[in-house]
């Protein structure tokens, strides 16, 4: 479907970046070189670096985690709750008055539309900073008995595709309980935890109390294994996961994490069809796919998969794919080349396995690692597309015929951390969400999230919880 008309460009400025040619890590309040191989960090959309960041070795996890420490014993563990408190808020607010810079910072570095970087992730960010900040002196309230303890040092690793939003969700639980951090962020996306340890000493906060060492694999091992970490958080995919737990198993270190996901999307005969082809668009092209709670897997009665179908390709044909700093753009850059190798391949074994393949009509930008909203219909619960997770814009379209068989093929994966629901009937909403095996199942939306609420998975989804009072308990010696 062509449309009638053409948007203007309308591109943020990358100026507001305030990108430098250098990073370094940070460790004990200070910037400093790391000993390991450099990183050049990319733009997904163009190809080209944006930066080199110096990356830490071995020797240099042990001096950060010391560093944490030593803040935690002398500083931070002994620090009123509400002085913990003015810290966070502080930061909080940092992150609100710079946000321009880090949402197209966040953009450049990762590839998500400017739109999302700014209306989303930086918002919700400071936001977790915010909630957290107001448990800081009422963890005696939080349902964990009298004078609840923090664990000590707790090292963190986090993912590429919400760079800093997943560093919300990790440093500010584990601030407010009294905790303090070793973190390390992926390795294509490190420069927004870079500058969020600037807003960190901007806020006064202690030295050591917020460590980043970025680098590779070999770095979020070492920090995993060291001897000297209470805490491990790690959201990620399953297979790391896996190693994660063996790593610490037997050690006394507590463990949450957050890893792949399935998720179904369940779409009644009653649904309200406008308002649920807006949910599905956003339940997987939301952050070009790159979401581990992604309603990835559609199941539709079969009485209305024809029409729903129908809609839903309109619909995404109208999705702008391109240059991320665009204000219009809906679905911006896969993050790397090795990523969108991956959706490729398993994009192709739908085709070769039988799906009926259908791609939005729109054009790629010739730079850059794209790939176009792709919707498979007549796929089967054997098939791979259905099976593995892709973590791309492709949707797999599956049809049943009554509840039972639809929270069947909802349930029929190795993943739990997500599930939708779509339909008129309150009481088809609370048996199906009883009945979902899923840490989070949404109801006539997806996608929402907020950090009063509970965030996690089961099985192959990792277990704990993070935001809320529940995501309190990951933190504290209780």
């Amino acid at each position: 479907m062509t449309s009638p008309w053409e948007y203007a460009p309308a591109p943020e400025s990358r100026e507001l970046a305030d990108l430098k040619p250098n990073y370094r890590m940070f460790v004990d309040g200070e910037f400093v070189d790391g000993g390991g191989q450099p990183i050049k960090t990319l733009n997904p959309a163009t190809g080209e670096t944006l930066a080199e960041v110096s990356a830490a070795d071995t020797g240099d996890v042990d001096r950060a985690v010391a560093a944490a420490r030593r803040a935690y014993e002398q500083v931070w563990s002994t620090l009123p709750g509400k002085e913990r408190a003015k810290h966070l808020f502080r930061i909080a607010r940092l992150i609100q008055e710079r946000g321009r810079e880090l949402a197209v910072l966040e953009t450049l570095d990762n590839g998500k539309p400017i739109k999302e970087s700014r209306d989303v992730d930086i918002p919700t960010a400071a936001a977790h900073f915010f909630h957290h900040a107001g448990w800081a002196d009422k963890l005696d309230h939080a349902g964990y008995g009298p004078n609840p303890k923090p664990l000590g040092v707790a090292g963190q690793v986090i993912p590429w595709n919400f760079p800093l939003l997943m560093l919300a969700w990790k440093i500010a639980p584990a601030l407010a309980c009294g905790n303090t951090v070793v973190l390390k962020p992926a390795e294509t996306t490190p420069l927004s935890a870079l500058v969020f340890a600037d807003l960190c000493r901007q806020a006064g906060l202690p030295p050591g109390v917020v460590n980043i060492v970025p680098g590779a694999g070999d770095v979020g091992a070492a920090l995993v294994a060291h001897s000297d970490v209470d805490k491990v958080a790690f959201t990620g995919s399953t297979e790391v996961g896996k190693q994660i737990q063996r790593a610490v198993a037997g050690t006394g270190k507590k463990l949450t994490l957050e890893l792949g996901g399935k998720a179904a999307n369940i779409v009644f005969d009653d649904a309200p069809l406008d308002q649920t082809v807006e949910g599905i668009v956003t339940g997987i092209f939301f952050n070009q796919g790159h979401v581990c709670c992604a309603g990835s897997r559609l199941l539709v009665q079969e009485s209305i998969a024809e029409e729903l179908l129908e809609k839903l390709r309109a619909r995404v044909s109208a999705l702008r794919v391109g240059d991320p700093l665009d204000k219009n753009t809906d679905v911006g850059a896969i993050n790397s080349a090795e990523q969108l190798g991956k959706i490729t391949e398993l994009a192709a074994s739908g085709e070769s396995e039988g799906a009926q393949r259908w791609n939005s009509p729109c054009e790629l930008p010739e730079r850059g690692f794209f790939f176009a909203p792709t919707v498979f219909s007549e796929v089967q619960q054997s098939m791979r597309i259905a099976r593995e997770e892709i973590f791309g814009p492709v949707l797999s379209v599956l049809t049943f015929r009554t509840p039972d068989e639809a929270i069947a093929k909802a349930n029929n994966t190795p993943y739990g951390l997500s599930a939708g629901i779509w339909t008129e009937k309150g009481s088809r909403i609370l048996r199906a969400a009883q009945e979902l095996r899923a840490g989070v199942v949404w109801a006539n939306t997806f996608n929402r999230f907020d950090p009063t609420a509970p965030f996690g998975g089961y099985r192959e989804s990792g277990f704990g919880r993070e935001g809320g009072r529940a995501g309190l308990e990951a933190y504290l010696d209780v």
